[in-house]
């Protein structure tokens, strides 16, 4: 059991303690979950209510909060002292390094002395395993396959042949990166298929969710830059690009040669149609269409993409037609009323 005093902590977090330095806690929870044994956390002013009530033995808070049950660790960034206070509580359980017995690994392979390549994992020829990287259960590290320093592949991850991965990079369970871009000519009435020759590169600190899809390019690359974060189910078609620290949510599809920009939010269900520029910056809500360019910093909603206050005005308009219809018909049978009797006067 993991076991800390609340002085530890607080001096781990680089955090003001409020209470006794020796009281120990052994796990973090919620606020509604907590225990004595627990620490908790405030981030959100909204949730005072919540944190008042709570049973927690402890809790991290931004600096000057007052009026709770229970010893509190005041923090200049109370959402980053949680993330340490996690990582603490549940540090990583690193394989050990080497080659499992049960693992296949051409000959001529590379694989740094401290990588660990789990079981019935495989690393085709020419791939090249950087420091300290974790291979984890049937893996498969295609041909000629690069993967930086300190990253991760979690089990059933495929690496097809020319993709490169920087350091750092994490890839979730059953992710596909290299698989052939979806390319296609009609001939003849029948689809002949473009050869997709090109490669993916994934740069450092990059993470990508579960059962996405990277493609490989035609020609060229599909490139994931720095810092970008990819959910689950997510799908990048060949020679997308994608800018540092962009953030792409569940269920979003980038057609082909599209190009997302530096600091980018794409929400879930999000669509991007084969040849879009999204702007630096932009924000794409959820289940937004765009089929055009989308300037920096813009603020999307709908489909297809609306400036987010006009799509707002639009959704609170349709709730509202079935009363203007009524309302409308009834200002048709007025106006007829007053033509009729108008014409009649006239007469």
């Amino acid at each position: 059991m993991t076991r800390f005093t609340l002085g530890q902590l607080a001096e781990a977090l680089d955090a003001k303690l409020d209470g006794d330095p020796a009281r120990v806690v052994t796990g973090v929870a919620s606020l509604d979950a907590a225990s004595a044994d627990d620490i908790s956390f405030l981030t959100d002013p909204r949730y005072e209510a919540a944190a008042r009530a709570s049973r927690a033995g402890a809790f991290v808070v931004p600096a000057g909060t007052r009026g709770l049950p229970a010893p509190v660790l005041e923090c200049g960034s109370p959402q980053r002292a949680v993330i340490e206070l996690l990582t603490l509580f549940h540090p990583p359980s690193p394989l050990p390094a080497g080659v499992h017995p049960t693992a296949v690994v051409a000959p001529s392979a590379a694989i740094d002395p401290t990588a660990a390549v789990g079981p019935l994992s495989v690393v085709e020829a020419g791939a090249r395993i950087g420091a300290r990287v974790a291979v984890h259960a049937l893996a498969y590290v295609g041909r000629g396959v690069e993967v930086g320093d300190d990253s991760e592949l979690h089990p059933h991850v495929v690496l097809r042949e020319g993709v490169a991965l920087g350091q750092r990079v994490v890839v979730h369970a059953g992710a596909v990166l290299g698989a052939d871009g979806f390319g296609f000519r009609p001939e003849g009435g029948r689809h002949r298929k473009v050869p997709q020759v090109g490669r993916v590169v994934i740069e450092d600190d990059v993470e990508i969710g579960a059962n996405t899809t990277i493609d490989r390019a035609t020609l060229g690359a599909t490139v994931i830059r720095r810092g970008t974060k990819i959910d689950n189910l997510v799908q990048v078609a060949h020679n997308v690009e994608i800018g540092e620290d962009a953030i792409v949510a569940a269920q979003t599809g980038i057609a082909g040669s599209s190009k997302i920009g530096r600091g980018v939010i794409l929400a879930g269900q999000v669509g991007v149609a084969d040849h879009v520029t999204v702007g630096d910056g932009a924000m794409l809500g959820a289940q937004t269409g765009v089929a055009q360019d989308v300037e920096p910093g813009a603020k999307l909603a709908g489909t297809w993409g609306r400036p987010l206050l006009q799509a707002r005005r639009i959704w609170i308009a349709q709730a509202e037609l079935p009363e203007m219809v009524t309302r409308m018909k009834k200002l048709e049978r007025r106006i007829a009323e007053l033509e009729a009797r108008l014409g009649g006067e006239a007469r």
